[in-house]
Protein backbone atom coordinates (compact mmCIF):
# COMPACT_ATOMS: atom_id res chain seq x y z
CA UNK A 1 0.00 0.00 0.00
CA UNK A 2 2.80 2.08 0.91
CA UNK A 3 6.11 2.03 -0.33
CA UNK A 4 9.18 4.01 1.89
CA UNK A 5 12.64 5.38 0.40
CA UNK A 6 15.55 6.63 2.50
CA UNK A 7 17.96 8.95 0.97
CA UNK A 8 20.87 10.04 3.12
CA UNK A 9 22.50 13.83 1.44
CA UNK A 10 26.01 13.90 0.94
CA UNK A 11 26.73 16.60 3.67
CA UNK A 12 29.18 15.68 6.42
CA UNK A 13 27.91 14.87 9.91
CA UNK A 14 26.45 16.26 12.17
CA UNK A 15 24.76 17.85 9.40
CA UNK A 16 23.57 14.49 7.60
CA UNK A 17 19.66 14.47 6.86
CA UNK A 18 17.35 11.93 6.52
CA UNK A 19 15.19 12.98 3.57
CA UNK A 20 12.11 10.67 3.99
CA UNK A 21 9.56 10.36 0.71
CA UNK A 22 6.30 8.64 1.01
CA UNK A 23 4.63 7.53 -1.85
CA UNK A 24 1.03 6.20 -1.89
CA UNK A 25 -0.46 4.10 -3.94
CA UNK A 26 -3.18 4.98 -6.88
CA UNK A 27 -5.74 3.69 -5.54
CA UNK A 28 -5.64 5.29 -2.12
CA UNK A 29 -5.76 8.84 -3.79
CA UNK A 30 -7.92 7.98 -6.68
CA UNK A 31 -10.41 6.28 -3.57
CA UNK A 32 -10.27 9.82 -1.84
CA UNK A 33 -10.86 11.96 -4.53
CA UNK A 34 -13.99 9.83 -5.30
CA UNK A 35 -15.22 9.63 -2.05
CA UNK A 36 -14.63 13.55 -1.96
CA UNK A 37 -16.63 14.00 -5.17
CA UNK A 38 -18.86 11.95 -4.05
CA UNK A 39 -20.14 13.22 -1.07
CA UNK A 40 -20.15 16.73 -2.58
CA UNK A 41 -22.21 15.72 -5.77
CA UNK A 42 -25.08 13.97 -2.79
CA UNK A 43 -25.15 17.02 -0.58
CA UNK A 44 -24.45 20.10 -2.71
CA UNK A 45 -24.57 19.42 -6.40
CA UNK A 46 -28.15 17.47 -6.51
CA UNK A 47 -30.06 19.84 -4.32
CA UNK A 48 -28.67 23.01 -5.76
CA UNK A 49 -29.52 21.76 -9.62
CA UNK A 50 -32.47 20.28 -7.55
CA UNK A 51 -33.45 23.79 -6.34
CA UNK A 52 -33.13 25.81 -9.05
CA UNK A 53 -34.91 23.17 -12.08
CA UNK A 54 -37.76 22.88 -9.42
CA UNK A 55 -37.82 26.72 -9.33
CA UNK A 56 -38.56 27.32 -13.17
CA UNK A 57 -40.29 23.95 -13.98
CA UNK A 58 -42.96 25.79 -14.36
CA UNK A 59 -41.95 28.50 -15.65
CA UNK A 60 -40.62 32.32 -15.57
CA UNK A 61 -44.05 33.95 -14.63
CA UNK A 62 -44.98 31.70 -12.05
CA UNK A 63 -41.01 31.39 -10.58
CA UNK A 64 -41.63 35.94 -10.34
CA UNK A 65 -45.06 35.50 -8.77
CA UNK A 66 -43.86 33.62 -5.87
CA UNK A 67 -40.58 35.70 -5.66
CA UNK A 68 -42.45 39.06 -5.92
CA UNK A 69 -45.15 37.96 -3.61
CA UNK A 70 -46.46 40.70 -1.09
CA UNK A 71 -45.44 38.36 1.47
CA UNK A 72 -41.90 37.18 0.31
CA UNK A 73 -40.47 40.69 -0.69
CA UNK A 74 -41.44 41.66 3.26
CA UNK A 75 -39.56 38.50 4.13
CA UNK A 76 -36.63 39.29 2.11
CA UNK A 77 -36.70 43.01 3.58
CA UNK A 78 -37.12 41.94 7.29
CA UNK A 79 -34.20 39.61 6.70
CA UNK A 80 -31.91 42.38 5.39
CA UNK A 81 -32.66 44.56 8.16
CA UNK A 82 -31.95 41.68 10.63
CA UNK A 83 -28.24 41.79 8.92
CA UNK A 84 -27.88 45.29 8.83
CA UNK A 85 -27.70 45.08 12.55
CA UNK A 86 -26.43 42.19 13.15
CA UNK A 87 -23.61 42.25 11.15
CA UNK A 88 -21.57 45.66 12.27
CA UNK A 89 -23.03 44.63 15.96
CA UNK A 90 -20.69 41.35 15.56
CA UNK A 91 -17.78 42.98 13.42
CA UNK A 92 -17.21 45.79 16.98
CA UNK A 93 -17.53 42.62 18.89
CA UNK A 94 -15.26 40.51 16.84
CA UNK A 95 -12.35 43.25 16.86
CA UNK A 96 -12.88 43.99 20.15
CA UNK A 97 -12.58 40.22 21.00
CA UNK A 98 -9.58 39.22 19.02
CA UNK A 99 -7.57 42.54 19.96
CA UNK A 100 -8.19 41.45 23.46
CA UNK A 101 -7.33 37.57 23.22
CA UNK A 102 -4.68 38.72 20.58
CA UNK A 103 -2.60 41.49 22.31
CA UNK A 104 -3.12 41.10 25.97
CA UNK A 105 -2.21 38.61 28.69
CA UNK A 106 -5.22 38.41 31.83
CA UNK A 107 -6.92 36.18 33.34
CA UNK A 108 -9.67 34.45 32.61
CA UNK A 109 -7.85 34.52 28.49
CA UNK A 110 -8.77 30.62 27.74
CA UNK A 111 -12.21 30.84 29.50
CA UNK A 112 -13.23 33.85 27.29
CA UNK A 113 -11.86 32.22 24.38
CA UNK A 114 -13.90 29.20 25.10
CA UNK A 115 -17.44 30.92 25.58
CA UNK A 116 -17.09 32.33 22.10
CA UNK A 117 -17.43 29.28 20.62
CA UNK A 118 -20.85 28.27 22.68
CA UNK A 119 -23.22 28.78 19.01
CA UNK A 120 -21.26 26.51 18.06
CA UNK A 121 -22.16 24.04 20.11
CA UNK A 122 -25.65 24.39 21.20
CA UNK A 123 -28.37 24.23 18.93
CA UNK A 124 -29.75 27.88 17.66
CA UNK A 125 -33.58 26.22 18.97
CA UNK A 126 -31.75 26.73 22.66
CA UNK A 127 -30.46 29.70 22.11
CA UNK A 128 -34.02 31.50 20.81
CA UNK A 129 -35.17 29.85 24.26
CA UNK A 130 -32.99 31.59 26.50
CA UNK A 131 -34.07 35.08 24.98
CA UNK A 132 -37.71 33.70 25.48
CA UNK A 133 -37.25 32.88 28.86
CA UNK A 134 -35.30 36.17 29.71
CA UNK A 135 -37.81 38.71 27.57
CA UNK A 136 -40.88 37.16 26.92
CA UNK A 137 -44.13 37.87 28.64
CA UNK A 138 -43.60 34.66 31.35
CA UNK A 139 -39.72 35.60 31.33
CA UNK A 140 -37.49 36.98 33.76
CA UNK A 141 -37.64 40.38 32.89
CA UNK A 142 -41.33 40.23 31.10
CA UNK A 143 -43.52 42.07 33.50
CA UNK A 144 -40.80 44.95 33.71
CA UNK A 145 -41.01 45.24 29.83
CA UNK A 146 -44.88 44.63 29.71
CA UNK A 147 -44.86 47.74 32.63
CA UNK A 148 -42.88 50.04 30.42
CA UNK A 149 -44.29 48.86 27.08
CA UNK A 150 -40.94 47.73 25.94
CA UNK A 151 -41.33 44.55 23.21
CA UNK A 152 -38.55 42.29 23.20
CA UNK A 153 -39.84 38.99 21.88
CA UNK A 154 -42.03 38.02 19.19
CA UNK A 155 -40.58 41.41 17.48
CA UNK A 156 -37.69 42.81 15.29
CA UNK A 157 -35.46 43.59 18.77
CA UNK A 158 -35.46 39.66 19.53
CA UNK A 159 -35.11 38.73 15.94
CA UNK A 160 -31.56 41.22 16.35
CA UNK A 161 -30.63 39.27 19.62
CA UNK A 162 -31.08 35.64 18.48
CA UNK A 163 -29.43 36.24 15.27
CA UNK A 164 -26.64 37.74 16.69
CA UNK A 165 -26.03 35.50 19.40
CA UNK A 166 -25.76 32.86 16.75
CA UNK A 167 -23.93 34.25 14.02
CA UNK A 168 -21.52 36.44 16.80
CA UNK A 169 -18.00 34.18 16.91
CA UNK A 170 -17.75 34.13 12.65
CA UNK A 171 -15.16 37.28 12.71
CA UNK A 172 -13.92 37.08 15.84
CA UNK A 173 -12.82 33.44 15.09
CA UNK A 174 -11.21 34.63 11.73
CA UNK A 175 -9.47 37.31 13.52
CA UNK A 176 -7.83 36.14 16.46
CA UNK A 177 -5.88 33.20 15.09
CA UNK A 178 -4.43 36.20 12.71
CA UNK A 179 -3.75 38.49 15.50
CA UNK A 180 -1.91 35.74 17.35
CA UNK A 181 -0.18 35.05 14.38
CA UNK A 182 1.15 38.20 13.79
CA UNK A 183 2.23 39.12 17.17
CA UNK A 184 3.01 42.41 18.76
CA UNK A 185 6.18 43.86 17.93
CA UNK A 186 4.82 46.04 14.96
CA UNK A 187 2.54 47.90 17.51
CA UNK A 188 4.67 48.05 19.92
CA UNK A 189 7.19 49.64 17.84
CA UNK A 190 4.18 52.34 16.70
CA UNK A 191 3.26 53.22 19.66
CA UNK A 192 6.84 53.72 20.90
CA UNK A 193 7.28 55.86 17.72
CA UNK A 194 4.34 58.20 18.95
CA UNK A 195 1.28 56.75 17.45
CA UNK A 196 -1.67 56.75 19.35
CA UNK A 197 -4.07 53.63 19.93
CA UNK A 198 -6.59 54.80 17.56
CA UNK A 199 -3.80 55.40 15.06
CA UNK A 200 -1.67 51.91 15.41
CA UNK A 201 -5.03 50.15 14.85
CA UNK A 202 -5.61 51.64 11.54
CA UNK A 203 -1.75 51.99 10.33
CA UNK A 204 -0.74 48.87 11.58
CA UNK A 205 -3.34 46.09 12.54
CA UNK A 206 -5.98 47.05 10.38
CA UNK A 207 -4.14 46.32 6.91
CA UNK A 208 -2.70 43.25 8.45
CA UNK A 209 -6.03 41.59 9.16
CA UNK A 210 -8.03 42.91 6.26
CA UNK A 211 -8.76 39.63 4.19
CA UNK A 212 -9.35 37.68 7.41
CA UNK A 213 -11.58 41.01 8.43
CA UNK A 214 -13.39 40.63 5.02
CA UNK A 215 -13.70 36.93 5.47
CA UNK A 216 -15.38 37.07 8.82
CA UNK A 217 -17.89 39.81 7.85
CA UNK A 218 -19.15 37.62 4.77
CA UNK A 219 -19.53 34.11 6.44
CA UNK A 220 -21.47 36.08 9.38
CA UNK A 221 -23.88 38.22 6.90
CA UNK A 222 -24.58 34.19 5.09
CA UNK A 223 -25.19 33.16 8.38
CA UNK A 224 -27.47 35.74 9.71
CA UNK A 225 -29.77 35.50 6.33
CA UNK A 226 -29.78 31.78 6.36
CA UNK A 227 -30.78 31.72 9.93
CA UNK A 228 -33.80 29.83 11.18
CA UNK A 229 -33.83 28.39 14.31
CA UNK A 230 -33.43 30.82 16.49
CA UNK A 231 -35.61 33.41 14.62
CA UNK A 232 -38.55 30.93 14.60
CA UNK A 233 -38.79 30.35 18.86
CA UNK A 234 -38.90 34.19 19.51
CA UNK A 235 -41.24 35.29 16.34
CA UNK A 236 -44.89 34.53 15.99
CA UNK A 237 -44.13 33.54 12.95
CA UNK A 238 -46.50 34.95 11.35
CA UNK A 239 -46.24 35.43 7.49
CA UNK A 240 -45.83 39.07 6.01
CA UNK A 241 -45.04 40.65 9.54
CA UNK A 242 -42.40 38.80 11.10
CA UNK A 243 -41.32 36.53 8.49
CA UNK A 244 -37.28 35.98 7.47
CA UNK A 245 -36.72 34.51 3.97
CA UNK A 246 -36.42 30.95 5.50
CA UNK A 247 -39.49 31.09 8.26
CA UNK A 248 -41.47 32.25 5.00
CA UNK A 249 -39.79 29.41 2.78
CA UNK A 250 -41.32 26.95 5.41
CA UNK A 251 -44.71 29.08 5.48
CA UNK A 252 -45.14 28.79 1.72
CA UNK A 253 -43.91 25.02 1.86
CA UNK A 254 -46.44 23.92 4.24
CA UNK A 255 -49.47 26.33 2.69
CA UNK A 256 -48.57 24.16 0.44
CA UNK A 257 -47.24 26.54 -2.72
CA UNK A 258 -44.24 24.51 -3.59
CA UNK A 259 -43.72 26.77 -6.58
CA UNK A 260 -43.60 29.94 -4.38
CA UNK A 261 -41.06 28.03 -1.76
CA UNK A 262 -38.61 26.52 -4.30
CA UNK A 263 -38.70 30.59 -5.60
CA UNK A 264 -37.12 31.71 -2.66
CA UNK A 265 -35.49 29.06 -2.14
CA UNK A 266 -33.10 30.11 -4.85
CA UNK A 267 -32.21 33.58 -2.66
CA UNK A 268 -31.05 31.58 -0.49
CA UNK A 269 -28.73 29.41 -2.58
CA UNK A 270 -27.49 32.45 -4.77
CA UNK A 271 -26.98 33.95 -1.66
CA UNK A 272 -24.59 30.59 -0.37
CA UNK A 273 -23.01 30.41 -3.92
CA UNK A 274 -21.56 34.18 -3.97
CA UNK A 275 -20.31 33.71 -0.17
CA UNK A 276 -18.75 30.19 -1.28
CA UNK A 277 -17.01 32.74 -4.81
CA UNK A 278 -15.57 36.05 -2.46
CA UNK A 279 -14.58 33.21 0.22
CA UNK A 280 -12.43 31.79 -2.68
CA UNK A 281 -11.32 34.95 -3.98
CA UNK A 282 -10.34 36.30 -0.46
CA UNK A 283 -8.17 32.94 0.07
CA UNK A 284 -6.63 33.42 -2.93
CA UNK A 285 -5.69 36.81 -2.28
CA UNK A 286 -4.15 36.37 1.13
CA UNK A 287 -2.30 33.61 -0.61
CA UNK A 288 -0.79 35.46 -3.23
CA UNK A 289 0.01 38.33 -0.39
CA UNK A 290 1.94 35.43 1.77
CA UNK A 291 3.91 34.88 -1.65
CA UNK A 292 4.85 38.45 -2.12
CA UNK A 293 5.50 38.67 1.08
CA UNK A 294 7.98 35.85 1.61
CA UNK A 295 9.81 36.81 -1.88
Amino acid sequence: MMETAIEMDELPPPAKQRIVRVTDAAWVKWGCIAITLGFITVLLALPLVAVFYESFSKGWEVYKAGLLSANSLRAMKMTLLISVFVVPLNTVFGIAAAWSIAKFEFRGKALLTTIIDIPFAISPVIAGMVFVLLFGQQGLLGPWLEANDIQIVFALPGMILATCFVTFPFVARELIPLMQEQGTQEEQAAISLGASGLQTFWRVTAPNIKWGFLYGIILCNARAMGEFGAVSVVTMNSPGETNTVPQQIQFLYDAPNIAGAMALSTVLAMLGLVTLVAKSLLEWKIRREQVEGSE
